[in-house]
């Protein structure tokens, strides 16, 4: 569907309750994964709209106007309290009024589209469901006399009546067969890449059967008996000019058999949300340039309604892999409404009654996330609205805490933090969960404290305290130099994973002497527990990062991703072992292809490029403020661009110079060199031996010449 932005005085838009479109959005995407062709639905509660929704806005009108009202279901107008017929057009006379339309959809969002000279339908409107408690504009309840809850509305960018929530579809662009092969039984067609999309029969005609078996690897496609997406379709005689399958793949292989059939051609509809790429990274290693392309590429096929986790396997929300999604999103699109329609999908609805995706770990994530984002984008309005939520789901987590005010996983709870090739207990008291249970009280702590809810600051900055000061006791071992995996019955395990060692360095709990015991006894000893999969791989190698362990990390992506491109990979994958051979790198979960070979956290390059190489991040909300550090490794130059709520900042390096320009906020390059550096702009400051700072100012370039390593 086209989206336009209306030039006028006022731009109205379709809104709805907050968080319902996104619900109702992601229930029609989530529920299309099929596995052989069969229906298999996401295993987690899923939510609804709300079906009878009510919005209200206040106006004083210099002169009589009039107004167009469109509306997804049944509605009702009132006026002053006044009911009035449905009328699609009705005129207002100049004055203060009170309008309210009320509307009802079983099956869709009810919205509204409200047009007129002076206002229109917009964020600014409330919006209730009736459950008769008021909430104010920072997300406090309080009692009023009007007995309902009004929240302000959502909407995304639905900007003419003609284009409804319910009508959204994401972008097509035909795309050409790359080559073909015959077979016994069928043809072969191969995409060129991993993609996603419609196969298309042109001038189909005949009497028969024609099936389908879609394969990221050619061995999948194939294997008629055992890949995991399929489509069969029977012809009685009616010819198409062109026949499109009913629902998207994934795919860069297809099989295609059939019988009495004929069509001229084939090809796809490749189908995407359209993003701009705004980040950028090149470098001196041309290896590392196509890590990041296809990094890139990766991520654009996981943005899709939602941020996913993988296109043929599950094309689901999952708040793990969402998670890593928003950060590397952050560094290639910037595009936030991708973040916020993802983060209220996966909170869902009142009452909460299981962990998000049933996954604890997961409903930490969820919780980091929303600061973060914060972080990001100085956006405080979305805080506000999705607060109460937050309290709700963090209430649910402390109602689940043990004697010893810490999680373990009950009964219906799944304990993941990876897949890993090693055996690890989930039971018992995990230092992993404690420590992003932790992360999550902070991230309470910090959102009350941005809201001014004082007492709730206070009740979340103690019940972080108290845990806080059980994890050294519990879990670090002075014996390992490490944080140990878990505690069970008060004994502290033998066992030292990488995960919660990880994770204490990423969160800035530990001292400088643990971090270099953690950085020598786990991320860099060759004989600890190793992770095989992409998704733990972001942390650690993120860790390594600040640790100022870069020209190690960069051969480490060498190694583990350039591994992946080495075996033909045109996306990256769910999980990558450099020991299996073959067939056995398409295979997970006991099934042949069960392995993803487009997942989202594959994807974590471009982060790592972004905040670790060109070494821009932000330091206040909304990068208000930033720093800059950029770092070569054992690169000769690296060139690229970061997004920013407004613009975007710059960084080149090479080993003689450095150049920089911002166009919003403020902040500080930092650089090393042991010779004397000059800069064009600007003054340079010492910082410690060897170390530089200089002040950047938006909308001016600087040039620092030295020498760099």
């Amino acid at each position: 569907m086209e989206m336009t932005s209306e030039k006028e005085t006022n731009t109205p838009t379709w809104i709805w309750y907050p968080g319902d479109f996104e619900i109702w959005l992601g229930n029609e995407m989530q529920n299309r994964r099929t596995e052989r062709g069969g229906f298999f639905p996401p295993f987690w509660k899923m939510d609804s709209h709300y079906v009878a929704v009510e919005f209200s806005t206040n106006i004083d009108l210099p002169t009589d106007e009039e107004v167009e009202i469109y509306a997804e279901g049944k509605y009702n107008i009132k006026l002053d309290g006044k009911i009035l017929p449905p009328y699609w057009k009705i005129t207002i006379p100049a004055g203060k009024h009170n309008l309210n339309i009320k509307v009802h959809h079983q099956a869709n969002v009810p919205s509204i589209f409200v047009k007129g000279k002076t206002f229109g339908s917009d964020q600014t409107w409330k919006v209730t469901f009736e459950d008769k408690e008021w909430i104010d504009e920072s997300g406090k309840a309080s009692d009023t006399s009007s007995g309902t809850i009004y929240l302000h509305a959502g909407c995304w960018n639905f900007n003419s009546p003609d284009t409804p929530p319910s009508q959204f579809r994401l972008a097509m662009q035909e795309m050409a067969v790359a080559g073909t092969e015959q077979r016994p039984d069928g043809v072969l067609l191969d995409f060129g890449k991993e993609t996603f999309g419609y196969v298309v029969f042109h001038g189909l005609k005949g009497n028969g059967n024609l099936n389908l078996y879609y394969g990221e690897s050619k061995e999948e496609a194939l294997d008629t008996e055992r890949c995991e997406t399929l489509d069969r379709f029977t012809f009685h005689g009616n010819p198409t000019e062109d026949f499109i399958i009913p629902d998207s793949r994934a795919f860069r292989y297809v099989y295609v058999e059939n019988t009495g059939l004929t069509y001229h051609s084939v090809s796809m509809l490749y189908e995407y949300l359209p993003l701009e790429y705004r980040g950028s990274f090149h470098c001196s290693d041309e290896l590392l340039n196509r890590i990041w392309d296809i990094a890139a590429y990766t991520m654009h096929l996981t943005s899709r309604e939602f941020f996913i986790d993988g296109i043929k396997r599950d094309r689901w929300i999952w708040s793990g892999d969402a998670y890593q999604s928003y950060l590397m999103n952050y560094y290639l699109f910037f595009d936030l409404p991708s973040v916020t329609r993802t983060i209220l999908n996966l909170r869902g609805k009142d009452p909460v009654t299981s962990h998000i995706n049933t996954i604890m770990d997961y409903t930490f994530y969820w919780f980091i996330s929303i600061y973060d984002y914060y972080l990001y984008t100085g956006d405080q309005s979305f805080i506000s609205m999705i607060y109460p939520r937050m309290q709700t789901l963090m209430d649910y987590c402390l109602s689940r805490r043990n004697g010893n005010g810490m999680m373990e996983g009950l009964a219906g709870d799944w304990v993941f933090i990876d897949w890993a090739d090693f055996r690890m207990s989930k039971s018992g008291e995990l230092s992993f969960e404690q420590l992003l249970f932790y992360r999550s009280l902070e991230t309470m702590t910090l959102c009350a404290d941005l809201l001014n809810h004082t007492e709730d600051k206070l009740k979340y900055k103690q019940l972080a305290d108290d845990l806080f000061d059980k994890l050294f006791d519990a879990f670090w071992s002075d014996q390992k130099g490490a944080f140990v995996h878990h505690r069970e019955k008060d004994i502290q395990s033998e066992q030292v994973t990488p995960y919660t060692n990880i994770f204490a360095i990423l969160f800035n709990y530990l001292d400088e002497t643990r971090i270099q015991k953690i950085k020598q006894n786990v991320l860099l000893n060759p004989d600890a527990l190793k992770i095989t999969t992409p998704y733990m791989r972001f942390y650690e190698l993120e860790a390594l990062c600040m640790l100022g362990e870069h020209t190690h990390v960069l051969q480490e992506i060498r190694d583990y991703w350039g591994g992946m491109l080495n075996l033909g990979a045109t996306s990256f994958w769910e999980k990558y072992n450099p020991d299996e051979t073959g067939a056995e790198h398409l295979a997970m979960y006991g099934r042949p292809y069960g392995k993803s070979l487009c997942h989202a956290w594959g994807a974590s390059p471009v982060y790592l490029f972004g905040k670790y190489y060109l070494g821009v991040q932000p330091e206040t909300e909304g990068y208000k403020t930033f720093g800059i550090r950029p770092i070569l490794g054992n690169l000769q130059w690296i060139d690229g661009t970061v997004p920013v709520p407004n613009g975007e900042i710059k960084v080149y390096m090479d080993q003689k110079q450095i150049k920089v320009s911002a166009s919003q906020g403020e902040g500080y390059l930092y650089f090393t060199t042991a010779s004397k550096p000059n800069a064009n702009t600007g003054v340079i400051e010492p910082v410690a031996k060897n170390e530089y700072k200089i002040k950047i100012v938006s909308h001016k370039n600087f040039i620092i010449k030295s020498t760099f390593q």
